[in-house]
Formats: C-alpha cells, sequence, structure tokens
C-alpha cells in the first residue's frame, strides 16, 4: 500500500536521516535506525545531496532502513542533474527496491543563480519522473506554510503546489513551521486551492539555541513565535549561542534548561498539529535517537505494546 494511501487510515509517524559525513557516523547509524524501528515508523526519509554528491552514502542509508524493516524514502533534487543523469539514477533506486522519494528543487549552489541542471523547479521533477516511470514511484513533494522564500507570494506558492499535484505528486512533506496560525491558514488554502494531497507535517525538535535560530533563519525564513522567542531570552547565553567559548558562567545550566524547555514546546505544537487533523508526524532526528524517542514517549504518539 502506498504511504498516501495509508494516511487514508491513521496518521503515519515517520523520520528523517541524513547520510553521515564520517565512517563513524555510519557505522553508528544502523543502531540509532534500530532504536527508532521500535516504534514501527511508516517510512524513514534520508537525505540527498546536492547534484548526487552523497547519492552513494544517500543510496547505503536507504538500504540500512530497508533492511531494519521498513519504507525508505529518499530526497531527490535537480541541482545539477541531467535528465539522463536523473534517469540512471532513478533506475538504480529502483533496482536497489527504493521507490518512494520526495521531489526537491533543492538548494541553488553557491555563487550561482540557476540549478546548472535541466530541470529549474520541482514541478518538472515530479512531471518527469511520473511520465518516465508511471506509478514506479511514489512522489512526495514539499510545501511551505509559510511560502518558499524563493516565490513572490504565499498565494503563487499554493499554486505551485497545486501544479505539483497536477503532474503527478502524491502526497505533502512540509517545511518546518512554528506558526500554529499561519499553518491553519495555510492548510484550509491549499484545501480552497483544489489540493488534496495528504499532509505530513516535518517537525524539527527544538533542542539547541543556535540551531533553532539557524535553522529558521538561514533558509526558511521561519516565524519565531513569541513563546519560542521567550525559551530563547530567558536561557540565553552570553555572548552569544553561537560563539566557541561563550563567557557566560552558566552555559551547561542553560542549555539544559532550554533543552528541557524546547521538548516541552515541541510535544506542545505535535498536539496542536494532530488536533488540526494533520495526515503525518516527520520527525527530524538529527540521526539520533535519544532525544526524539523522549518527545514520542511524553507525547504518547505511539503506545508500545
Amino acid at each position: 500500500m502506498k504511504l498516501s494511501e495509508e494516511m487514508k487510515n491513521k496518521t503515519l509517524l515517520s523520520f528523517e536521516l541524513f547520510p553521515p559525513k564520517t565512517e563513524k557516523g555510519l557505522q553508528n547509524l544502523p543502531g540509532t535506525i534500530d532504536h527508532l524501528m521500535k516504534y514501527n515508523p511508516s517510512y524513514i526519509s534520508c537525505t540527498y545531496g546536492a547534484g548526487g554528491g552523497n547519492v552513494g552514502a544517500n543510496r547505503e542509508v536507504c538500504q540500512m532502513i530497508k533492511n531494519a524493516g521498513t519504507t525508505p524514502v529518499t530526497h531527490f533534487t535537480v541541482i545539477k542533474n541531467t535528465k539522463e543523469g536523473i534517469k540512471e539514477q532513478l533506475d538504480q533506486y529502483l533496482a536497489d527496491g527504493v521507490d518512494h522519494m520526495l521531489a526537491l528543487r533543492g538548494d541553488i549552489p553557491l555563487g550561482e543563480t540557476t540549478t546548472c541542471g535541466d530541470f529549474d523547479y520541482a514541478t518538472d521533477l515530479v512531471k518527469f519522473v511520473r511520465d518516465t516511470y508511471g506509478d514506479k514511484f511514489e512522489i512526495a513533494v514539499a510545501g511551505s506554510p509559510e511560502g518558499h522564500i524563493s516565490c513572490r507570494s504565499l498565494e503563487s506558492d499554493i499554486a505551485v503546489l497545486k501544479q505539483k499535484q497536477d503532474n503527478g505528486a502524491d502526497y505533502i512533506m512540509t517545511q518546518l513551521c512554528w506558526d500554529m496560525e499561519q499553518f491553519k491558514y495555510w492548510l484550509d488554502a491549499i484545501r480552497c486551492a483544489g489540493i488534496t494531497m495528504p499532509v505530513d507535517v516535518g517537525i524539527m525538535p527544538i533542542l539547541d539555541q543556535a540551531a533553532t535560530i539557524n535553522m529558521a533563519l538561514s533558509r526558511n525564513a521561519c516565524v519565531m513565535p513569541r513563546e519560542l522567542c521567550e525559551i530563547i531570552s530567558k536561557n540565553w547565553i552570553f555572548p552569544n549561542p553561537f560563539v566557541q567559548d561563550p563567557f557566560d558562567a552558566d552555559v551547561e545550566g542553560k542549555k539544559a534548561r532550554f533543552k528541557e524547555a524546547g521538548i516541552e514546546y515541541t510535544i506542545r505544537q505535535i498536539d496542536e498539529y494532530r488536533a488540526c487533523g494533520i495526515d503525518g508526524i516527520h520527525l527530524y532526528a538529527l540521526n539520533k535517537w535519544k532525544d526524539v524517542s523522549e518527545i514520542i514517549d511524553r507525547s504518547g504518539l505511539r503506545t508500545l505494546v
């Protein structure tokens, strides 16, 4: 059964991993996957380097996921990819038994103004995959509740999302969004626009000050609600959380208190998302298992029997 079909029957739980950059990280990953598997995830996704820069590691991680007993979903971008190169890679994924993908444009390479490939947008990739492979792949696409920063407006972004559906996409995986009122508005707006695809919500656990600020502003331009800003301010590490050796006398205490408050914030957000009637919770595991396990256990996302 397709994941998009499963979502019609229940709210799915899934995780995102990335190909480790070190040999030690790659060796540790099967253990992490084993810990995550106790929650019986419907799938685990794996990120993909621009232009297939780490596609070999991506394929290796996808096989780890498959061998662990759940569905691997590979991210796939058009960055520096030709039509022939895309087909060659997707043929290999199918040969590996990987037939689920998240179709993305990807981040424009540093110093460039284009994708440096044959396609400019994820809409092109979705159509190419559907026209070339029919139903051999289940295709997820990204959704941006606050609008993609490259789009001229939220309405334009929603129109692009509708085009992805028209081109053959199966379901939506959202970018992180901490602004719940904006998310509710977006969810109503996409339904009014005729977008019927299931919505699988991407959730970034709030665990570290610098990482939270960086994730919000570096690529996504995410709104940080007052409550989240208060958590950061009350535990602010002086002179700032980005320096290697802060002079703050209570660094470790603030990190611990921030993490606890961040986990609580993440759990409350999961509650709000579930109350919206979303179709899946997709947790960014960051190649670790302890923190996301605590979030799942305390939120009641899974009843372990």
